[in-house]
């Protein structure tokens, strides 16, 4: 019965070993297509949201995105609201942003790109403070910081 064990695993660890060596060229087609399943997609913490309206100017875009409260197991009670500017961006970005559609402004955002100030003028009370201001490889973003 020893015997029979000892031949069990040294199969098993030889098949195993096989089967490695010949996944390995094959693991990043084989990520990629696992990504694409339709269950599989970034957290929106780390991507921003969906974009939910477009504001559309001569020289930038303004992408609004959906505000995010997820959490782990539940929604969280605070969470962001991420604003993308794409394109020709002038040196002073001021606007008056409507994140949830409701036809009031709810903040107003003044960021200095030379200097990477950025004022935040909340109007709704839901609105806090200014969570990230940075420049990307497409233009500028930041994070507002919301309650529920």
């Amino acid at each position: 019965m020893k015997k029979v064990k000892i031949i069990a695993g040294i199969s098993w660890a030889f098949l195993c070993l096989i089967l490695i060596i010949i996944l390995f060229p094959g693991l990043n087609s084989f990520s990629l297509s696992v990504s694409k399943l339709p269950f599989m997609k970034l957290n929106p913490r780390y991507t921003g949201g969906e974009i939910a309206n477009q504001v559309i100017s001569k020289s930038c875009t303004l992408d609004i995105r959906k505000p995010v409260f997820n959490g782990f197991l539940k929604e969280r009670n605070s969470g962001f609201v991420q604003l993308d500017w794409h394109g020709t961006i002038p040196d002073i970005i001021k606007d008056s942003i409507d994140y949830d559609y409701d036809g009031k402004k709810d903040f107003y955002v003044l960021i200095d790109r030379k200097n990477s100030k950025t004022v935040l003028e909340p109007i709704d009370r839901k609105v806090k403070d200014v969570l990230i201001s940075t420049p990307t490889s497409y233009g500028w973003a930041i994070r507002v910081g919301l309650i529920k």
